[in-house]
């Protein structure tokens, strides 16, 4: 049985393909199912993000697991296998498990060190919990993947700073303009980048922020959060016209703000230029709006860049980070080992237990005339036997579970033992 993971990230396809492959909320579950019914994955979870998406998953034959999630992916986005292979890339066993915490640490963000993947990851797997298609591999692997995450914040500085996209996507419009205090800000979306984009332009202080979303409650609470105002999502191309910013990121999956909704916008105020952000994938603005006279449209791959240029502060957080994730590694690979014996281990307890205690009744007439004292005294000295007969063999399955030599203890138990 093996660990997989296979995907797609920014650094792997462009833009326009990762927006194909991304699996919204609404779709998770079915895609979490569909994976799960495949003839070779035991167990699924998907964590799809701004960055990537990637499938792990629980199966015996690597190659078999690959070609289905391979064909999961190809239905997703309507390609052929041929076109879409040299895009994914895959892991198994440890380095899959490497890359899980790395991704959880932060070490593979567009912002190093940023902190909403570590909830993305803890979001995926619940929802693949819920719905049953994450067992007791996965579970154990992303409970221990959390904890790497939340140790690599604790334990190092690399979440010190701008240490989100959301937060970033803020930052890179401060720079642009050279400043957003008293900037009028338009956010479309109140999920959690919106959130965060919201909550950084207060810090940045811009003085007018209107937030707009699909559920004009969120809207409205987030903009009370921020000290902004809320309106309902037809009327933020009007508040356009007197905006300097658009900052942008729904779970859509359609354009929100077209070409001819900017077009108007521009025509109703020629001088004065309009940059928009939009960090949403699939994208939330139409790419032909950057054409447009006066308006200037960034997206992640602009984000990328910009954040490329920070990289060199936390490079070296980042090499403590690495050494934490594989001091985890090697941690976990312990514990998954220590479990595969477990099953043997406790068949072998049982098989003595029932031994002992069949010996005992055999031996009860015998044993009718002792007083309770007597009585337990037999019943731990039989017990202190057993356990001290069957401790270094415990001891020897656990170490070497995993190993060819561990294969060979296994079976010898449970020939000389009859045990299944």
């Amino acid at each position: 049985m093996s660990i997989v993971v296979i995907g797609l990230n920014h650094r792997t396809v462009p833009l326009e393909l990762l927006e194909r492959t991304t699996v919204a909320d609404e779709r998770l579950v079915k895609a979490l199912h569909d994976l799960r019914a495949r003839p070779h994955v035991r167990e699924a979870v998907v964590l799809s993000t701004c960055n990537r998406t990637e499938v792990y998953a629980v199966a015996e034959k690597f190659h078999g697991a690959y070609q289905d999630i391979r064909d999961f992916f190809c239905d997703l986005a309507h390609l052929a296998p041929e076109d879409l292979h040299p895009h994914l890339y895959s892991q198994h066993d440890d380095a899959a498990v490497t890359h899980l915490f790395e991704v959880a640490a932060g070490l593979d963000s567009d912002v190093l060190g940023e902190a909403e993947i570590l909830g993305q990851v803890k979001d995926a797997w619940e929802v693949a919990q819920v719905e049953g298609t994450a067992g007791g591999s996965l579970n154990l692997l992303f409970r221990h993947a959390v904890e790497v995450g939340k140790r690599a914040r604790t334990d190092t500085a690399i979440g010190r700073g701008t240490a989100s996209v959301s937060y970033a996507a803020v930052e890179m419009a401060n720079e642009r303009l050279g400043s957003l205090r008293g900037a009028r800000v338009v956010v479309i979306g109140a999920g959690e980048m919106g959130e965060g984009m919201a909550v950084a332009l207060a810090a940045e202080g811009a003085g007018n922020v209107l937030v707009a979303n699909r559920t004009h409650d969120k809207a409205v609470a987030l903009a009370a959060r921020v000290g902004g105002s809320a309106v309902a999502l037809p009327d933020a191309y009007g508040a356009l016209v007197d905006a300097d910013v658009l900052l942008t990121s729904t779970g859509a999956g359609t354009y929100v703000v077209e070409r001819d909704h900017v077009a108007s916008v521009m025509e109703a105020r020629p001088d004065r230029p309009l940059l928009v952000v939009d960090v949403a994938v699939p994208r939330d603005v139409e790419p032909m709006v950057g054409a447009l006279p006066g308006v200037t449209l960034l997206d992640l791959d602009d984000l990328r860049d910009w954040a490329a240029r920070a990289l060199a502060g936390r490079q070296a957080e980042a090499a403590l980070v690495a050494g934490i994730v594989d001091e985890e590694v090697r941690r976990y690979l312990d514990t998954a080992l220590a479990r595969q014996a477990a099953p043997l281990v406790a068949a072998l307890h049982e098989r003595a237990e029932a031994l002992r205690v069949a010996e005992l009744e055999r031996f009860r007439a015998r044993l009718d005339g002792l007083g309770e004292r007597e009585r337990e005294a037999v019943e731990a000295l039989t017990r202190g036997l057993v356990a001290k007969l069957l401790h270094e063999p415990t001891v020897r399955l656990k170490l070497d579970a995993g190993t060819p030599r561990g294969e060979r203890n296994a079976g010898a138990v449970r020939d000389l033992f009859d045990l299944q």
